[in-house]
């Protein structure tokens, strides 16, 4: 009894877990993401949406922890519960898949980070830098296989490497902000006539170069098309925030679970928007926008020489690394809880000698793997990975902000314990409603692409209805699979005919 109390985690354990799983990878490229895409004010209102919306949907899984104590599998729990087998199975794989692609994005940034130095590395999609980032992904793969689910020194030392980098690089940038530079950039553009040809944006020849032309006034794009480009970044930088509620079963006071949730959100909010806002103040937005990934890294080296790059390019690596190791074995636990709840094959439910979920986690290494030599044939490997996570995500999130509005609108558990009826609806009417725009933010583009992860995984859905013995789709989910289908088969045409680029 006491040493299963001593496994219990306290407030401050879920709170770390919240924030540890949206700290990533996501942050170190904010500068550039939103030079490219806005200024200081559509920074401003696509935090504001996104703060509002993602508060929204971590008050929805506050409230879920509360009322459905028995659901411990994370978002699959919920979508299962709430919409029947189907969409609680695309729940498990979208998340797992968009785990699988997000784990590559890591990738792409390390081998891009080391291409500042290498530049045999490139954008992190070359050979050499995809040869690589195999030799690091079966390492880790094997190092799982053993065992290693803690990896607590390896963990510690990342959010050590997450937490230094970026609080100096945010001390540094308050001391170094221009309120002139930051005014230029706030409207989304600067004019050409406020850039000083300067030596930094000469050219060997003298000229111009394409950093101070990147953006002309002419190209300026309307408030709303700046905001919107912003969305699946903003989303894919929260991601993580489900950290707590899928380890709510191991809390001390289910009540922590939502408080450290809304927390760790709160916090990590405050760290993207400064990290934003305060890059306005040092560069313009052409020069901003002109950084390679990661932009904190370039942003620091613009402010204090070299050494910055350097600093924040090796905090970047370690602790990418720590979540890579984290987010691969979230990914396959993902899998094996669906398989042992018969919603995926049973073969996927098979551990090792080491208690290791060993086929799921073949599955997810091969997966990646897959993933990373498609980056070879791609021309914005960076932004696809990030987006397409953004955008597989979406639909799990969804499908749990629309559980906690049917059971707000169907007042299940609400006629024992009615309080907070009116607040739970309105609060998962926006959170539905926010993932709902997200999810059209992101395009037609992500959605199709999702579709072509969607549809070949139902092959999984197949299996293991087979296995039961039951029927494989309900009416509507018929429906649902018929659709995802036809857009998979669409996406393809597009990417073959180049009427998506990727």
């Amino acid at each position: 009894m006491a040493a299963g109390a001593e496994q219990k985690l306290s407030f401050w354990s879920l709170s770390a877990l919240v924030v540890g799983s949206m700290v990533g990878a996501g942050i170190f490229s904010l500068p550039a993401t939103f030079g490219r895409a806005t200024g200081g004010f559509g920074a401003l209102i696509a935090w504001a949406i996104a703060g509002a919306g993602m508060l929204m949907l971590a008050f929805v899984f506050q409230s879920l922890a509360q009322r459905k104590p028995e659901l411990d599998a994370g978002v699959y729990a919920y979508a299962k519960a709430g919409f029947g087998d189907y969409l609680g199975f695309i729940s498990a794989f979208g998340f797992w898949a968009g785990s699988c692609v997000g784990n590559v994005f890591y990738f792409i940034l390390i081998k891009t980070t080391l291409g500042a130095f290498f530049p045999i590395f490139g954008e992190g999609d070359t050979l050499p830098a995809v040869l690589v980032s195999s030799v690091i992904l079966w390492g880790f793969h094997f190092l799982i296989m053993r065992g290693v689910k803690q990896a607590a020194a390896l963990n510690t030392i990342a959010t050590v490497a997450k937490v230094i980098p970026i609080f100096l690089f945010i001390v540094v940038l308050i001391f170094a902000f221009k309120g002139d530079m930051f005014a230029m950039n706030f409207w989304g553009y600067v004019p050409m006539t406020d850039v000083v040809p300067d030596l930094a944006h000469l050219d060997d020849y003298g000229r111009v170069g394409h950093a101070a032309l990147a953006i002309e006034p002419e190209q300026v794009e309307s408030l709303f098309s700046q905001v919107r480009s912003t969305m699946l970044v903003t989303v894919f930088v929260f991601i993580g925030i489900e950290g707590a509620s899928v380890y709510s079963r191991l809390a001390k006071n289910r009540k922590d679970v939502g408080a450290a949730t809304v927390l760790g959100f709160i916090g990590v909010m405050c760290l993207m928007m400064l990290i934003t806002m305060l890059s306005y103040g040092v560069l313009l937005r052409p020069d901003l926008a002109a950084l390679r990934q990661p932009s904190m890294a370039g942003v620091l080296e613009a402010v204090v020489g070299r050494w910055g790059a350097i600093f924040i390019s090796v905090g970047l690596i370690v602790s990418v690394l720590g979540a890579y190791l984290s987010w691969t074995l979230l990914a396959s636990e993902v899998l094996y809880t669906a398989a042992k709840e018969g919603t995926m094959p049973r073969v996927l439910a098979r551990e090792n000698a080491n208690l290791v979920p060993s086929t799921a986690m073949w599955l997810t290494s091969g997966l990646i793997q897959v993933f990373l030599i498609l980056t070879m044939f791609t021309r914005y490997a960076f932004t696809l990975a990030l987006e397409l996570t953004s955008s597989l995500s979406l639909i799990p999130y969804l499908l749990v902000a629309a559980y906690g509005l049917k059971l707000a609108w169907t007042r299940e558990t609400y006629d024992k314990d009615p309080e907070g009826l009116r607040a739970d609806l309105i609060i998962a009417a926006i959170a539905t409603f926010y993932t709902l725009l997200m999810v059209l933010a992101g395009g037609l583009k992500y959605l199709l692409l999702s579709a072509v992860i969607y549809a070949p995984g139902t092959i999984l859905f197949f299996m293991s209805r087979r296995e039961k013995g039951q029927q494989v789709f309900l009416s509507y989910e018929k429906v649902i699979f018929v659709v995802t289908a036809i857009a998979a088969v669409v996406a393809v045409y597009s990417i073959a005919t180049g009427l998506i680029v990727i």
